[in-house]
C-alpha cells in the first residue's frame, strides 16, 4: 500500500475537531498528515489546550464551545475525541447528534455510547440529516487484523468454523453491573476485542458468559450468525510482561494466528510427510510451509509506527475518504456500534451462565 501525504490530496475534508486532551493529542492529530483534511478549527473546554494544539497542527481557528464552532465555522466533518461524563457514560451521542444537525459527517472515538438505544438515536439523526456516523473500532483497521481478514476470506482457507481471541480484562461482579460508573472501565475496553471478533467473525447471534468468583476474569462463549462459534477469554490477572492480546482462526485444516497485533502466522493446509509412525521429520513441504509476518523496526517506514499498527491513521484515512466519497462507513460503522452495545447490555443486564441472543 502507497500512502498519499496530506499535501498531495487534490482534495481535502474541510474538518473540525472537537477536543483536544492526551489521547487526542498523541494518536488522533497526527494522523492528519496522511490523510485528507484541511483543519478549519479545534475546540476544548479548556480553551488554552485548544490553543497549543491549533499551533502545533495547524488549526485556523479556536473555539471553547463547539455548538459555536458548528455555526461559524460549518465543516463538512468532525473529529469527535471527548471523555465521559460524571455518571461514567461517554458524551458522543448528543455532541455527534449535534454535529449531524449542524450538516457535518461525524467520527466519534469509542465508546460510542452507554446504551443501545443511544447508538439508535444517532442511526435516526444520520438517516434524518443524511449524514454519516464512524467510530474509532481502530482494531478493525490494525494491519494484521486486516491481513488475517484477507487470508480467512481466501477460497483455500474454507468456512471459519472458530475464533478465539483473548483480552486482559476484568468483568465487574452481577451486583455492581447496573452502576455506570463501576462498568466504565470494562465499557472502555471491551470495545476492543469484540470489534476484532465482529471484524473477522461477522455478525454475533448469542453468547453465554462464565465469570470466575477469583479474580473477575471469565470465558464468553458465542456463536456467529454464519453457523462458527468462538469464544472471548477476558485474561484479567496475566502478567503485565506478556504480549496483551492473541486472536486465532480456523478454517478448514488452516489456520490463521494474529499474536500481539504485529505478528501474524498463516498455517496452511498441510503436515508431516511420511504418516503417523512413518515421518521422520516434522518438516512437510515448502507449499504447505507456514507464512509469517512481522513488521522490523530498523527502517523510518511508515509501517512500523504506532499510528499505523495501532489503525489510527488507518481509521481516520478511511473515514475522510468516506466523506469525500460521499459514502457511509462500513467498517466501524453505527450497525457495529450497535451490536457492541447489544453486547455490552447482555454483560450488564442479563445473568452470567444464561444464553442470550445478539441478532436481531
Amino acid at each position: 500500500m502507497r500512502i498519499t501525504y496530506n499535501h498531495e490530496y487534490p482534495r481535502r475534508v474541510r474538518l473540525a475537531a472537537i477536543g483536544c486532551g492526551g489521547h487526542a493529542l498523541r494518536n488522533i492529530f497526527p494522523t492528519y498528515q496522511f490523510a485528507p483534511v484541511d483543519l478549519a478549527a479545534v475546540c476544548d473546554l479548556d480553551r488554552e489546550r485548544a490553543e497549543a494544539c491549533a499551533r502545533l497542527f495547524g488549526a485556523g481557528a479556536v473555539y471553547a464551545d463547539y455548538r459555536e464552532m458548528l455555526e461559524r465555522e460549518r465543516p463538512e466533518a468532525v473529529v469527535i475525541v471527548t471523555n465521559y461524563d460524571e455518571n461514567g457514560r461517554p458524551r458522543y451521542p448528543g455532541i455527534a447528534i449535534d454535529a449531524l444537525r449542524a450538516g457535518a459527517h461525524a467520527w466519534i472515538e469509542k465508546p460510542p455510547a452507554a446504551s443501545v438505544a443511544e447508538v439508535e438515536a444517532m442511526i435516526a439523526a444520520s438517516d434524518e440529516t443524511a449524514r454519516f456516523v464512524g467510530v474509532g473500532f481502530k482494531k478493525m483497521f490494525f494491519p494484521a487484523n486486516v491481513k488475517a481478514k484477507e487470508i480467512i476470506t481466501r477460497p483455500e482457507f474454507g468456512a471459519v468454523s472458530t475464533i478465539t481471541a483473548r483480552y486482559p480484562q476484568s468483568l465487574p461482579p452481577e451486583a455492581d453491573r447496573s452502576d455506570s460508573r463501576r462498568m466504565c472501565g470494562f465499557l472502555d475496553h471491551i470495545v476492543h476485542p469484540y470489534s476484532v471478533l465482529r471484524y473477522l467473525g461477522g455478525p454475533i447471534e448469542s453468547l453465554q458468559v462464565e465469570r470466575s468468583r477469583i479474580n473477575g476474569a471469565s470465558f464468553t462463549h458465542i456463536r456467529f450468525v454464519s453457523g462458527a462459534v468462538g469464544s472471548l477469554h477476558l485474561a484479567h490477572g496475566q502478567s503485565g510482561m506478556s504480549p496483551l492480546e492473541r486472536t486465532e482462526i480456523i478454517g478448514d485444516s488452516a489456520n490463521v494466528v494474529v499474536d500481539n497485533n504485529v505478528r501474524v502466522t498463516y498455517y496452511r493446509r498441510g503436515g508431516a510427510e511420511g504418516g503417523y509412525g512413518r515421518a521422520g521429520t516434522f518438516f512437510g513441504s515448502d507449499d504447505a510451509a507456514p507464512l509469517h509476518w512481522e513488521p522490523e523496526f530498523s527502517l523510518g517506514q511508515l509501517y512500523n509506527k504506532g499510528l499505523f499498527l495501532l489503525g489510527y491513521a488507518p481509521e481516520i484515512r478511511y473515514f475522510c475518504e468516506c466523506v469525500l466519497e460521499n459514502r457511509a462507513p462500513e467498517v466501524g460503522s453505527l450497525a457495529d456500534a450497535r451490536e457492541l452495545l447489544r453486547v455490552f447490555e447482555a454483560y450488564q443486564q442479563r445473568p452470567d451462565g444464561e444464553r442470550v441472543v445478539i441478532a436481531r
